[in-house]
């Protein structure tokens, strides 16, 4: 066995290096959160071969005089702590005093700087951790700091880097959140000789976020805000139909740092629930300012992540604050459906030969397929608002179909909503694969998933009821058996079923006895319902939550997926005006329960660019 014995300081730096600087967007996050600590008003980074070439970082921050400058690049060498009391109130974004020496132990590393008072700045050069040079140079106020050949004393590291792309992405995308919890600051990035990026630095985050993402982006944001109990919420979300399959571009800040924390993500997640896709993010900037004293941040090298001290209340905050973002319309009645399309992905074109079509019609197939036709169903009865489902009371008989409520008897309770007269913005054309409505408003195009669309009206309607959800009784009762943790789940919210239409009697070990369903889903199996509901909330039970919140998505999600209008169904065009006059009268129209686009905007533009116009 070895004997114990201390390791030399370039071996310590080189293992400090491992867990501060992982890779060169981590060199940039440290250098960059230098600078604005410094008071910069102006950075600068410039890149070259994904970092891993070079990196340079330059600021009009504060500089450094020679003693402090010498003293900056040694381990645990700071000015901004004192003592160990400090760590309970972090202002600064750096304070452990390891960046510097860290980089400069795996690069070639020199460091300019200048203060305002002062005639020369200071120049040290080190590499791979060794002093090679320390003298006088006229230069700028402020700081500058080149990392060249990164990983150039440690292979291994170096050899585990990913692709140029890969490490430029993430250094831009670092930069994007640094520029958003700083917009008084103008940055600028330049990679390979090209600039990538450059903020106003005007003190005004639109401005900001115009300049990442553009103005398109901006116009469809929502404005986020909370002040209660010692939290202040400020920021901006996207409209449910704007997201993306990555959640890089959310970007959480607390006390004006850029941290990511699993609370805050779980919240924005919870509040987009029934509104995009499992696979879809929307964008996001939380900027969030709590007492310093209720959060930690020593608790990750690279100081990425921090813990509060009340989760629970943060996660209320940001839930509440983008629920009521994403809602917080003044008319939640009716909506224009040309301002809440989704924007069509890339078509894909086939060249097709017609000359054979046009010189003779095409034979006559024998066996066609039957049409299905429009009479099967009554969809302006589904539809229209004054046919809304009975009041709550057990029925009988379940396959007839169900009279009209007698004029004495009030309907459920609703939320109530502001009432608004509008004409119907989009005028159908046509169905196709009886699957696609085919629309039209002014010179666009427009494209509505019918079974979506009806899906989205049936969810927001059961969604609406403040009391008990309309229920059907069953003819005959089903008696049901569920395996141990199905019965657990059922027992413990038969109050909540009920509520949400199901009504289930415990009727053995085991079993239950469904006795009553929801109107809207009268025609469907109710068992095969039950089941399919109770199975989703169970695949999400590893997740957060009120679970009677989740029993209700589940429950109204799976019974408006059933209940709606299905693909292959046949419309006339009096069926499709009522569909998309409803579907612009619910609450989010731009999307499924399940998060899938409802609908699909081709602008005149759009059709230009597809068939070269332009």
């Amino acid at each position: 066995m070895a004997n114990v014995k201390l390791l030399d300081t370039s071996t310590i730096n080189k293992i400090a290096a491992g867990e501060v600087v992982e890779r060169p967007a981590s060199v940039v996050k440290e250098l960059v959160e230098n600078s604005i600590d410094a008071g910069a008003r102006r950075i600068e980074i410039e890149i070259q071969n994904g970092g891993k070439a070079l990196i340079r970082v330059t600021d009009d921050g504060a500089g450094m005089g020679r003693e402090d400058a010498a003293l900056s690049v040694r381990r645990h060498a700071t000015s901004k702590l004192s003592n160990a009391a400090d760590l309970q109130n972090i202002s600064t974004l750096g304070f452990r005093g390891e960046a510097l020496p860290t980089i400069a132990a795996v690069s070639k590393f020199t460091l300019q700087t200048r203060r305002a008072e002062d005639e020369l700045g200071i120049k040290i050069k080190i590499d791979g951790g060794k002093a090679q040079d320390t003298h006088e140079i006229g230069c700028k106020v402020g700081t500058t700091v080149l990392v060249e050949e990164l990983f150039f004393n440690t292979p291994a590291r170096l050899k585990f880097l990913k692709a140029t792309p890969t490490e430029a992405n993430k250094i831009h995308d670092f930069i994007v959140k640094l520029a958003l919890s700083r917009p008084e600051i103008a940055f600028r990035f330049i990679n390979g000789n090209r600039v990538a990026l450059a903020t106003p630095g005007n003190g005004k985050i639109l401005d900001t976020l115009s300049a990442i993402y553009g103005t398109e982006l901006t116009d469809s944001l929502l404005t986020l805000k909370s002040d209660a109990d010692n939290l202040k919420l400020a920021g901006y979300v996207t409209k449910p139909n704007i997201v993306k399959s990555y959640r890089g571009w959310q970007t959480f800040i607390v006390n004006g740092r850029v941290v990511e924390n699993r609370t805050i993500s779980k919240a924005v997640d919870e509040a987009y629930k029934s509104l995009v896709s499992k696979t879809g993010f929307p964008l996001a900037v939380a900027i969030i300012n709590v007492p310093q004293n209720s959060i930690d941040v020593n608790v990750h090298p690279q100081k990425i992540e921090i813990k509060f001290d009340d989760e629970g209340k943060i996660f209320k905050a940001v839930y509440h604050a983008v629920r009521k973002a994403v809602e917080g319309r003044d008319d939640l009645s009716e909506h224009d459906l040309t301002e809440i399309a989704a924007a069509p992905e890339t078509p894909h074109f086939e060249q097709l030969d017609l000359s054979a079509e046009l010189q003779e019609p095409p034979p006559k197939k024998t066996s066609e397929r039957k049409k299905k036709p429009a009479e099967d169903f009554d969809l302006e009865k589904i539809l229209t608002t004054d046919s809304a489902p009975p009041p709550p009371e057990k029925i009988s008989k379940p396959e007839q179909k169900l009279e009209p409520p007698p004029e004495k008897v009030s309907e459920p309770k609703k939320i109530s909503k502001p009432e608004k007269k509008s004409a119907l913005e989009l005028e159908p054309i046509g169905q196709v694969a009886r699957c696609y409505i085919v629309a039209q408003s002014g010179k666009d195009l427009y494209i509505v998933d019918q079974h979506a669309a009806h899906e989205r009206i049936l969810f927001d309607r059961l969604n609406s009821y403040a009391e008990r959800v309309p229920a059907q009784g069953l003819l005959i009762h089903r008696v049901l058996k569920f395996d141990s943790r199905e019965t657990e789940l059922i027992e413990k919210n038969l109050a909540v079923f009920a509520e949400l239409g199901f009504t289930l009697e415990p009727s053995g070990v085991n079993e239950f006895r469904l006795i009553e369903v929801p109107v809207d889903a009268a025609d469907t199996d109710g068992e095969n319902l039950l089941r399919g509901i109770i199975e989703e909330i169970l695949s999400g039970m590893n997740e957060a939550g009120d679970i009677a919140k989740k029993i209700r998505q589940a429950v109204l999600a799976t019974t408006a997926c059933k209940a709606a209008i299905k693909s292959g169904q046949e419309l006339n065009f009096r069926q499709m005006e009522i569909l998309l006059k409803e579907l612009s009268a619910t609450p989010h129209p731009h999307t499924c329960p399940h998060g899938r686009p409802t609908i699909i905007k081709f602008s005149s533009g759009d059709l230009a660019k597809m068939f070269k116009r332009t």
